[in-house]
């Protein structure tokens, strides 16, 4: 099963790199498949590659399913975190 979660662009960085935070959690991906990602934005990543942008609200909506099925004890804190 693949999965993608949304993250938030904390910074920008040379070569098609940004720095994205998701739960506390901060992780070096690509964005060159989404090179009109700015600092604030979602994006969505997938083993290390930002694959595309996410409206905040939709964002949001993501996230607090995962948190829902995490408090439910169906592992979704261990997926947020990776």
């Amino acid at each position: 099963m693949c999965l993608a979660l949304p993250a938030r662009v904390v910074a920008l960085h040379e070569g098609g790199q940004a720095l994205v935070e998701l739960g506390g959690v901060r992780k070096e991906v690509s964005v060159l498949l989404t090179p009109q990602a700015q600092v604030g934005d979602y994006v969505i990543v997938h083993v290390g590659h930002a694959i595309g942008q996410i409206d905040p609200d939709e964002a949001a909506r993501t996230l607090a399913l995962f948190a829902e099925l995490a408090a439910a004890g169906g592992g979704g804190s261990d997926a947020v975190a990776s």
